[in-house]
């Protein structure tokens, strides 16, 4: 399997000159400063260039390529995928052996190698159809960069994410090879701390990670689990599908 170099390896000594954006009577100030950050990011240029939907690819990359996850042949569910960027980069990380399940609220158009399934997570019909689709299958990952549709109410907006979140760890603790991992995207602020023990009591590891792709402003966080802990109930189905 080739990996794929992120932006910040191949930058080295030579800083690229900076584009410089005209102001405009019909954009705003907002408008022209992420016009400027975009036209000016390295991961944005390198997702074009290697065909990625979006710069968040390589926030991914960089983990599973650390971690070593996502190997060829395993299962892999991507919560919150669109536009499909994450789904992208696991399909070829698994290969034409392995599975990708990829869902959101949004479409997703067709990625090779991912099953894509469009609907609410929240809602319990959507649920199914995703574990319908796992045919029974113990996923080796689980991923999920969900995130609730902003109101602008920042409080409001925060429990909305960590409540994402919390369904996410739910749907791994039930669907999680005990020998998998379960990697999320959360926000520092109210309910993070919280939400980090309740990762803490349910994996033996769990670590932080703030991929190079992460935007130094961001409050984002990607906490990674490995080795789920199993209830005794847990323990012993699983002992007796080995049987």
């Amino acid at each position: 399997m080739t990996k794929s170099r992120t932006p910040g390896n191949d930058l080295g000594g030579s800083r690229p000159l900076a584009v410089r954006v005209r102001k405009s009577r019909g954009r705003s100030a907002s408008s022209h400063r992420w016009l400027t950050r975009q036209l000016n990011d390295p991961y944005v240029s390198a997702a074009q260039a290697e065909g990625y939907r979006a710069r968040s690819a390589f926030k991914l990359l960089e983990i599973v390529q650390r971690e070593g996850l996502a190997l060829i042949g395993e299962t892999v569910v991507d919560l919150g995928a669109a536009p499909g960027g994450w789904s992208q980069v696991l399909a070829k990380r698994v290969g034409g052996s392995g599975t990708v399940i990829a869902l959101d609220l949004l479409a997703v158009a067709p990625i090779p190698g991912v099953t894509v399934i469009q609907g609410d997570f929240r809602e319990d019909s959507v649920l199914r159809r995703l574990e319908e689709t796992l045919q029974g299958r113990k996923s080796d990952l689980v991923v999920s960069d969900m995130a609730p549709n902003l109101s602008g109410v920042r409080a409001t907006d925060q429990a909305r994410s960590i409540h994402l979140c919390e369904l996410a760890l739910a749907f791994a603790k039930t669907h999680l090879n005990p020998r998998g991992a379960f990697l999320v995207k959360a926000f520092q602020g109210s309910g993070y701390p919280e939400f980090l023990a309740e990762m803490r009591k349910n994996f033996a590891s769990v670590a932080s990670r703030k991929p190079g792709a992460s935007r130094g402003e961001s409050k984002e966080m990607y906490l990674l689990g490995k080795g789920l802990r199993m209830t005794s109930r847990g323990r012993e189905k699983e002992r007796k599908e080995i049987e």
